[in-house]
């Protein structure tokens, strides 16, 4: 089912994220659901609170941007408790959009590195470093757990 996205200015984009556990009622059905939804918006990320649900869960689906940005091959994955624990000192600065925010596009300063540790969907734990877009997709969701 495609859920609603939530634009800015709703309550739920600025509340920090709650940490879940596999108990999380619908889970793999809410997961599907915002495959969908960011799919059918032209997303490459979507998170939890941008759907109403203030829980610390994000998807990206990079494939599509596969033969731009090499980094990103392979990139479609659920991010479930994320902790991003390093970032590089080097930065880079590149416009991007946002869901909550349709047909706004700004310059963004993000770290080009950074390590992430979450749980997948099978709350199997995972410790993973990202470079450049696929860094900066992972940032701006996560972005939206932090409020």
């Amino acid at each position: 089912m495609i859920l609603p996205v939530y634009i800015y200015g709703q309550p739920v984009l600025r509340k920090e994220a709650e940490d879940i556990t596999p108990d999380y009622p619908n889970l793999k059905e809410l997961i599907e659901n915002m495959f969908l939804t960011m799919d059918n918006a032209d997303g490459c990320g979507l998170a939890a609170p941008q759907v109403g649900k203030s829980i610390r869960v994000f998807i990206v689906d990079a494939s599509d941007l596969e033969e731009d940005y090499p980094e990103c091959v392979g990139l479609k994955k659920t991010f479930i408790n994320p902790e991003i624990v390093e970032e590089s000192e080097e930065t880079i600065s590149y416009p991007e959009g946002c869901l909550s925010l349709p047909g706004i596009s700004e310059n963004v300063v993000r770290p080009r590195t950074i390590t992430i540790t979450y749980q997948d969907e099978d709350f199997n734990e995972h410790t993973e470093t990202y470079t450049d877009f696929a860094a900066r997709i992972i940032q701006h969701e996560y972005d939206h757990l932090e409020g």
